[in-house]
């Protein structure tokens, strides 16, 4: 793999390179394969990320990987989930977040999945679709959330263990 440009995209090209520990087991971890874009209609609303144009730009994830996604939370016992799918605010691109909270909701109300919500936007995207008071738990603090998993120090919780 290495960098693949995502098109006019003001963030440094995708890197495809993980840590080598991350994608250990494909069968539950993925990166986005496609995208949906306004600007390749010519080609289709959804283009595999190597083939976004160089003047266009991704606002979501693309079915194919939307199913994918989908496919690895319906098994998942534990679900983290910082960040939405992309631009989900638009309604012409909030299918992939969408289909992702609802697949969330599912395995935590139907498989018994511990599913951990961390970042407003995820937040706000949960709530927009419904379906926020029907996950395990919720927290506006994404960075922190994932300092918290890592073993880090937070100075809130310092301030109040004194």
């Amino acid at each position: 793999m290495g960098d693949v440009d995502v098109g006019d995209d003001d963030d440094e090209a995708m890197l495809l390179e993980p840590e080598p520990h991350i994608f250990d087991n494909p069968d539950v971890s993925s990166i986005p394969e496609d995208v949906d874009s306004p600007d390749v209609a010519e080609i289709s609303d959804d283009v595999d990320i190597p083939d976004i144009p160089d003047d266009a730009e991704g606002f979501s994830i693309g079915p194919e990987t939307t199913a994918n996604y989908v496919k690895i939370i319906q098994s998942a016992k534990t679900i983290l989930w910082n960040g939405p799918m992309g631009m989900f605010e638009d309604a012409r691109f909030a299918a992939g977040t969408n289909a992702v909270a609802q697949a969330v909701v599912d395995a935590t109300q139907k498989n018994g999945a511990k599913s951990i919500i961390g970042g407003g936007d995820s937040v706000k995207a949960l709530n927009k679709a419904g379906l926020g008071d029907k996950v395990t738990f919720m927290s506006t603090g994404g960075g922190a959330s994932l300092e918290y998993l890592e073993g880090k120090t937070l100075p809130g919780l310092t301030a109040l263990e004194a």
